[in-house]
């Protein structure tokens, strides 16, 4: 309790320490899912409406790539981005950039195959209407995205959830440098190894606070997506 309590009066005092990490984390996460959901909420979408040989592979692929050991993803992005990897030149190891990359590639399945599910119903409703009124593809999918929007949201949600609670990508790409590359999973685990369970447990609160918000955000959303389809119906 005395610890619990210290860590609370850590948190509402206001640390800058404290919320810099808090700040970089958030930082750094809304950056990965901003990117991932940019370039799977349309591919998702594609891979519903359009039909081309290897479509089902490819699903499959995206499907099974959402469970990527997170340490699998940092090696291969510590690889890409190291002195003597083919990006190596850039400087970007070492860096919250790296950290964006890694946490990208992780929710990029994610979202890739939530919006599929989401969209490939409503393409059958209104595929036959699509092809009598011969609707570019274009807009089909920006049509498809728009109806399925708060599916849609639930995917970005639930990728932002899954950036947030990294540990093992962003470590090593990151190498949690203080004042740099110090995101709050990071710390927590650098921090209980070393016995500072003060700092360690304040932002074990912070993260299940925003865990939390995170959930009701995205029931929200789910429900409000469950009314407005019950209206149309």
């Amino acid at each position: 309790m005395e610890i619990l309590t210290t860590a609370i009066a850590l948190i509402l005092s206001g640390d800058g320490d404290l919320f810099s990490i808090i700040g970089l984390s958030l930082r750094v996460s809304l950056c990965a899912t901003a990117l991932a959901a940019a370039l799977a909420i349309p591919a998702g979408a594609a891979l519903a409406i359009l039909r081309f040989p290897g479509r089902r592979l490819v699903l499959v692929i995206g499907t099974a790539f959402m469970a990527l050991p997170p340490v699998v993803v940092g090696l291969a992005v510590y690889l890409l981005l190291s002195r003597s990897g083919p990006l190596g030149p850039l400087g970007l190891l070492f860096t919250p950039t790296a950290m964006i990359i890694a946490q990208t590639i992780l929710i990029f399945p994610i979202v890739l195959s939530l919006t599929h599910q989401a969209v490939h119903p409503l393409y059958r409703e209104y595929g036959s209407l699509f092809n009598a009124l011969d609707t570019p593809r274009q807009l089909q999918v920006r049509t498809i995205i728009w109806d399925a929007r708060f599916a849609v949201s639930v995917a970005v949600l639930a990728g932002f959830g899954r950036a947030l609670a990294e540990v093992g990508a962003v470590i090593i790409v990151g190498g949690n440098i203080n004042g740099l590359t110090r995101v709050m999973t990071t710390t927590i685990a650098l921090e209980t190894s070393k016995g500072n369970l003060t700092l360690a447990l304040a932002l074990g609160l912070v993260l299940i606070s925003i865990a939390f918000g995170i959930n009701f955000l995205t029931h929200a959303v789910a429900r409000t997506g469950e009314k407005y389809q019950s209206v149309r119906s």
